[in-house]
């Protein structure tokens, strides 16, 4: 599949996207249907993002099947200053050990990683998609 062209992002929303911030993924079922989870991510340099996931849940499922993915990202102090994205899955990194570290780095940058929780994501299958960016929907104040 040919992917469209990568968004790009202004220098506000790229700031507003490197917060810790608990974005809502949509993605859909194999008949359409919608499904949204919380997640968390990190924005990377070259703009995409990484997510990750353990590998039985729904949505990781549904991006396999069909890489496309919106999310929107929502400031939790002014929850109508927001940030929506389309995005495609641009690459799968289901490398056991590569899966991870991504969750562990995400741990990291969501403070949530002690002992006990890095212990346990280094036990479990799974999964990692790298979106590309190709849409941005610009909600921010300002």
């Amino acid at each position: 599949m040919d992917l469209p062209p990568p968004a790009t992002l202004s220098d506000r929303v790229r700031s507003f996207l490197e917060r810790q911030l608990y974005p809502v993924l949509g993605t859909s079922g194999p008949d359409g249907e919608p499904h949204q989870a919380v997640i968390w991510y990190s924005l990377e340099s070259d703009d995409r993002i990484l997510v990750n996931s353990r590998s039985p849940r729904r949505w990781p499922s549904e991006l396999r099947r069909d890489g496309r993915a919106s999310l929107a990202f929502t400031d939790l102090e002014d929850p109508f200053n927001w940030v929506g994205v389309q995005a495609y899955v641009e690459e799968v990194i289901d490398e056991v050990e590569q899966a991870r570290q991504d969750i562990v780095d995400l741990a990291v940058r969501y403070d949530e990683a002690d002992d006990d929780s890095v212990a346990k994501f280094r036990s479990q299958a799974r999964i990692s998609f790298r979106l590309r960016i190709t849409a941005v929907h610009d909600h921010l104040d300002g």
